[in-house]
């Protein structure tokens, strides 16, 4: 997920004959990958793909996990899709996701960035035996005022989409559509508050990674979690050089070593 949202000069419909991607010769299709037997379901933010969080899963399979990684309905085809998909099927999806890799691994978690913290957050709070979750800059609240939030839900039916605001990073290269679909960003506060009503119902170790210079969601999503939850583990850390998609910034590796010893204390106890 990139930045939402620019109100109101900042409205665009989607030109015909341009490519709705940023970066699409990258791969951003559904993956899985076998190595051993602890699996990680990966799942990417709003309006990207699983190129987003491709970087980090290779890192896990290298180190011996099993991890796979799907691309939620609406996405990596056209922001008109996305505009016509609702919330359940993000969840559905990822529900069939972790069900097939639980099938085959003995122990499963699940990572992921932004939007897609919140389905997992879903998720685990219905199948507890979810082994953990890393949660990479959680769109719990959006970085937006009440009042453009208002404007949001007000335009939504009669304007296509807001144009994004481009991070500066040295990091890894993003890919995903050039502009917000309004719809699927009041698909994405409905989805916000449903998260927040299922928090207690979730107990497994949490780990939450947010970035300093994040400008897309609201600082205080991490903190949100963390006092909703009842999980007797939840580590929070911040990286101070990143931007809101921390899991592809210059801070990767640092995010990568934490994600690991995080994993590997779990499954050592």
């Amino acid at each position: 997920m990139k930045n939402f949202f620019l109100f109101p000069k900042d409205f665009r419909r989607n030109l015909e004959n341009e490519i709705p991607m940023l970066n699409p010769d990258l791969e951003g299709g559904s993956f899985h990958w076998e190595s051993g037997e602890i699996g990680i379901l990966f799942i990417h933010g709003l309006t990207t793909t699983t190129a987003e969080v491709r970087p980090l899963a290779k890192r896990f399979k290298e180190k011996g996990f099993t991890v796979s990684g799907i691309l939620l309905p609406g996405h990596g085809t056209t922001p008109e899709d996305l505009n016509k998909t609702h919330r359940k099927y993000w969840i559905k999806e990822s529900e069939k996701a972790y069900l097939k890799l639980k099938a085959k691994c003995s122990t499963v978690f699940i990572a992921a960035s932004s939007a897609g913290c919140l389905i997992a957050l879903h998720l685990a709070s219905k199948y507890h035996e979810i082994n953990g979750l890393l949660l990479y800059a959680p769109a719990m609240k959006l970085a937006i005022s009440f009042i453009k939030t208002l404007l949001l839900i007000i335009a939504s039916p009669f304007v296509f989409s807001a144009k994004k605001i481009y991070e500066n990073r040295n990091g890894m290269p993003w890919q995903g559509y050039k502009v917000n679909p309004l719809k699927a960003g009041i698909q994405l506060l409905k989805l916000q508050s449903e998260t927040q009503k299922c928090l207690h119902r979730i107990y497994q170790p949490i780990l939450i990674i947010q970035a300093s210079l994040d400008k897309t969601v609201d600082l205080k999503s991490g903190e949100m979690i963390s006092k909703g939850v009842q999980s007797p583990v939840c580590e929070s850390y911040w990286m101070y050089k990143s931007n809101h998609v921390v899991i592809l910034d210059q801070e990767f590796e640092e995010v990568l070593e934490i994600s690991l010893d995080f994993i590997k204390t779990l499954i050592t106890k």
